[in-house]
């Protein structure tokens, strides 16, 4: 009779085990997508923003339709909202692969500018930084990188696309690592 005193995980750090294991491999799977397919990977993120977008239409003209406390005005708002964004989800069915290349460079021109003001802020913020050099590389930097994904968002957005399959490839990893090693005492 062998008798063993490995202590037994307890349900919540089963559960936590289990939970950070899923997340790993589907960000494993879904960055293993991205970098194999990317065109059909980014093609599924644009079907599935037009799903959204149908589904949230038919919800907003259901309330404008169905909502009895509503005022007429909130009523043909909600109505007129829905057919808009279901006739967008309609329109971005009806060619995945122009919307993905719009969506790709509608996500290259919004992040350019967030750049470009991060940069601005950053040199405006100046006087409160321990640290004025590197504040002012960091803002150099980013108002050149943003000026670069505004001026080619399309190349930038395929740019940053990659390094999103690359993040979560490795996140994905270390997250399966962290589910095997969590609650397991050094």
């Amino acid at each position: 009779m062998s008798t063993t005193n490995a202590p037994t995980a307890s349900p919540v750090t089963n559960g936590i085990r289990t939970a950070l294991g899923v997340g790993g491999v589907i960000a494993l799977i879904v960055g293993i997508l991205v970098l194999v397919w990317p065109n059909k990977t980014a093609m599924v993120v644009a079907a599935i923003i037009a799903i959204y977008a149908v589904v949230g239409g038919l919800v907003y003209a259901g309330l404008g339709i169905f909502a009895k406390a509503m005022g007429g005005w909130a009523r043909v708002g909600h109505i007129v909202l829905g057919l808009v964004f279901i006739i967008a989800g309609i329109l971005a069915f009806t060619n995945l692969v122009l919307t993905t290349a719009w969506l790709a460079v509608f996500l290259g021109v919004m992040v350019g500018i967030m750049w470009i003001i991060e940069g601005i802020v950053a040199l405006t913020t100046l006087g409160d930084s321990s640290s004025k050099g590197f504040s002012i590389f960091f803002a150099i930097i980013s108002i050149i990188a943003g000026g670069v994904l505004c001026f080619s968002p399309l190349l930038g957005a395929v740019a940053l696309w990659w390094l999103l399959g690359i993040a979560l490839v490795v996140l994905g990893i270390l997250q399966i690592i962290r589910a095997f090693s969590f609650g397991k005492k050094a």
